[in-house]
């Protein structure tokens, strides 16, 4: 569609085209495709293309017993495979009725929110790089306290990205000796790195005037989306699954939901940046009260739940994990859904990115914080 653009000098014409964003270019977070119009830098339309990276995880879980799936949840979300293993084991035991023992509780709200830590961390230093400020400084900084994160998850796991270590009625290990030495050592240091982040980042002000008002969605129309986590959060929403509908024994910790108000680029991150204190409050109270005992209860060697079905919900790093299963009275599931944050999180983008400028289009994507693997999962 061709315009005129008629003054005294000269008549000026203007055609709209089209571009590709991804799927493989790295600012896209994966293999992922924006289908972006426009008119010069101005986005007038924007289509978000998925399924590159379908892994078909659901169907697959239909072909292996209960304990097998644990595996291919950590594929997921595989920033946050503690949290994606959590969400998935629990809906499991609230399918059989089993109670988990008090250890394997505190053990799992520990690994929950260092897991949610080292997300948030990759999250905020990739947006710093995707922005286009301090170049690789602050994510280097960011994935050196990452890396201590999964030091401790190396030493009860034996992995580094894809744990498997919360098992159905517990966790796989008790933690070694040097492991709460280690975490408080790493809790101590944390917070002066935080503070470094906000040095270079949001207390940067043309990294703030990149973000500010842009990519803005109103607290009604998150909701209505299905908004969850630090996205709806920084909409002004204050709505968070560990306070609102406690799982685990969240009830028991005493914390702070960070909401901000203006619903744009700068509230998300600001939000994800706010959780990290959060979080070391919690895992702080969960050391201080950690009991003895047992870590995994006694469990049938083959788990076959009645038939019935079942849905569990979590706060992810990314917000809202569901889990929704539908048991024959087998081994294996005889359906599985998943209800994937990223994937919803990732629905409103194309209406928030039109009437921005071109370069807007990879400041909104990375403030909404998506891992692909969810996405397609």
């Amino acid at each position: 569609m061709c315009k005129d653009m008629t003054t005294k000098e000269h008549t000026l014409k203007t055609q709209e085209f089209t571009l590709n964003i991804g799927p493989q270019h790295p600012s896209t977070h994966g293999v992922f495709r924006l289908v972006l119009t426009l008119d010069g830098e101005t986005i007038t339309k924007a289509e978000s293309v998925v399924g590159y990276l379908h892994r078909g995880i659901e169907k697959l879980a239909e072909a292996r017993t209960y304990t097998q799936v644990i595996t291919y949840t950590d594929r997921m979300d595989y920033l946050s495979a503690m949290l994606t293993n959590l969400g998935y084991v629990q809906t499991v035991e609230k399918l059989i009725e089993i109670k988990v023992p008090e250890r394997a509780e505190y053990i799992r709200i520990i690994m929950a929110e260092l897991q949610r830590m080292a997300s948030h961390m990759v999250a905020i230093g990739s947006y710093v790089q995707d922005v286009g400020i301090t170049g690789t400084s602050i994510f280097m900084y960011n994935l050196i306290d990452r890396e201590k994160i999964l030091d401790l998850f190396e030493m009860v796991s034996g992995s580094r990205l894809t744990y498997s270590y919360m098992r159905i009625g517990g966790v796989a290990d008790d933690l070694p000796l040097e492991f709460i030495p280690a975490l408080e050592k790493f809790l101590d240091e944390v917070p002066a790195s935080i503070e470094q982040y906000w040095a270079l980042s949001s207390k940067n002000e043309i990294f703030q005037s990149r973000l500010r008002g842009v990519g803005v969605i109103s607290a009604e129309d998150a909701i209505n989306y299905g908004f969850s986590g630090p996205n709806l959060r920084g909409s002004g929403v204050d709505y968070d699954l560990r306070k609102a509908e406690p799982y685990g024994i969240y009830d028991r910790f005493d914390f702070n939901v960070p909401v901000l108000e203006n619903g744009d680029s700068l509230d998300r991150f600001l939000c994800r940046g706010a959780e990290l204190e959060q979080s070391i409050k919690i895992i702080r109270q969960a050391i201080k009260d950690l009991p003895e005992g047992e870590v995994i209860a006694k469990m049938p060697k083959v788990i076959k739940p009645p038939k019935g079905e079942v849905y569990h919900q979590i706060e992810s790093s990314r917000g809202i994990l569901g889990y929704y299963i539908v048991s024959d009275g087998s081994s294996k599931p005889y359906r599985m859904h998943v209800r994937r944050p990223s994937f919803i999180n990732l629905i409103p983008m194309d209406e928030m990115l039109v009437g921005l400028k071109l370069a807007d289009a990879i400041t909104v994507l990375g403030s909404i914080d998506i891992v692909l693997g969810e996405v397609d999962g």
